[in-house]
């Protein structure tokens, strides 16, 4: 669990889990390039963490969806960073619609955020790592949503679906250059999963318990970002999970697997 120095960029990282993920590695000593597209929530999340330290943060706004932004930023982080051990994924965004009624508008931003975003910041990642020659590790972010039939978010199921399998498949293509690739699987109270429960009327409140929180064994509520998903963020930075890899790791208190 040693992350002293480990290099780390975190996408994301303006709010939520990412927001969580940053502080947790900046605690452990490491230094974080923190990357987002709200860069004033961003700043302050940077500001935050380094006020705590021991480790340090520096913010750098990125689209993960655009190659070009993609690569020119993570080219800067390295840069500055001397190096890549680590890349934490959390950026995505969500979109509801039952599948008759899901647009092309909303599908093809879905996948261009969650899907193609994937693609190539762990393209650029493994770049980092590869040249390095210490390998490293890729963390990204799938869903219960992925594994499951979700009817009312149908685009985000299906992307959350290919993130998976993206993760499986890059596992096994770069574990010969020493960089593992697993995905978190959340039950995570953040912003987002807030303001969707705000949208909510008491039918469809009633009908989200049944379907996400009862199951959830350990006290049928989402976890904490910081208690909960933040120390399992610092175990797969860290050499602790060195033999890891390609596997979707659900950190949900049992709503994936406890039925």
């Amino acid at each position: 669990m040693e992350l002293n120095g480990k290099r780390i960029i975190v996408t994301g990282a303006a709010r939520g889990m990412g927001a969580a993920t940053t502080r947790s590695y900046v605690r452990a000593g490491a230094h974080v390039v923190a990357m987002d597209v709200s860069d004033r929530l961003g700043e302050e999340v940077v500001t935050a963490a380094n006020a705590e330290g021991p480790g340090r943060a520096r913010y750098l706004h990125a689209d993960v969806s655009d190659k070009a932004n993609v690569d020119a930023a993570f080219d800067q982080a390295v840069e500055h960073l001397g190096g890549l051990d680590v890349l934490a994924h959390p950026a995505a965004i969500q979109r509801s619609g039952l599948p008759d009624e899901v647009t092309v508008e909303d599908w093809d931003l879905m996948f261009a955020v969650t899907v193609r975003g994937t693609m190539l910041t762990n393209q650029a990642a493994h770049r980092a790592m590869k040249a390095g020659g210490l390998g490293g590790s890729i963390i990204n972010f799938g869903s219960v949503s992925g594994l499951r039939a979700e009817s009312g978010a149908s685009a985000y199921s299906a992307a959350k679906g290919a993130v998976h399998s993206w993760t499986r498949t890059a596992a096994e293509a770069w574990g010969s250059d020493g960089v593992r690739v697993n995905a978190i699987l959340p039950a995570i109270a953040t912003p987002m999963y807030h303001e969707a429960l705000a949208r909510l009327d008491d039918e469809g409140m009633t009908a989200h318990y049944w379907r996400n929180e009862a199951s959830i064994a350990m006290g049928q509520k989402y976890g904490d970002p910081d208690r909960d998903l933040g120390p399992v963020m610092l175990f797969f930075a860290s050499e602790g999970s060195r033999f890891i890899t390609g596997q979707l790791i659900p950190v949900d208190g049992g709503q994936t697997s406890v039925r």
